[in-house]
């Protein structure tokens, strides 16, 4: 041998480092979950200070699902969507997911209804809110509770 490492030998080292870097990294993964107040907080960012009334808004869960990867959910808005009536958004929040703002939806008169349908990431059973903007800068909510017996969004390797 002439001193040299062999090709074979470098990756075989380099492998187990990344090996190691890699588990090491799995152990100190921890999930990141919002919390209600956070969830409070991102609805905050979307109305300012205005107030949230409840009702016009009809949100549709399902009230336990098996599997937390793609629930359904749907938000109608009693709405005639007219040019100087119409929704102009729909914000979906949780309190248990990695982020609180799930998602949001910008609508104008030009959509014919109010109505949004999508599939989310649910990470545990916890309480959704629903709630729209509306042309005259109201804001309108609403709310359910889902249980989920096999959570999504979970971040660790475990």
């Amino acid at each position: 041998m002439d001193g040299r490492t062999s090709r074979r030998d470098f990756l075989k080292t380099a492998g187990g480092v990344a090996a190691g870097l890699g588990l090491a990294s799995v152990i100190t993964v921890v999930p990141a979950r919002a919390t209600p107040a956070e969830m409070q907080e991102a609805i905050r960012k979307v109305v300012g200070g205005a107030r949230v009334s409840p009702g016009k808004v009809k949100l549709d869960l399902p009230p336990l699902i098996e599997n937390g990867n793609a629930v359904p959910l749907t938000v109608t808005v009693e709405s005639p969507m007219t040019e100087a009536q119409h929704v102009r958004a729909v914000h979906v929040f949780t309190e248990k997911n990695p982020q609180p703002n799930v998602a949001s939806f910008h609508l104008g008169p030009r959509a014919g209804r109010a109505k949004v349908a999508t599939r989310i990431r649910l990470a545990d059973s916890q309480n959704v809110v629903a709630i729209c903007e509306l042309s005259d800068g109201s804001f309108w909510s609403d709310s359910a509770g889902i249980v989920v017996t096999l959570a999504a969004c979970l971040e660790d390797g475990i």
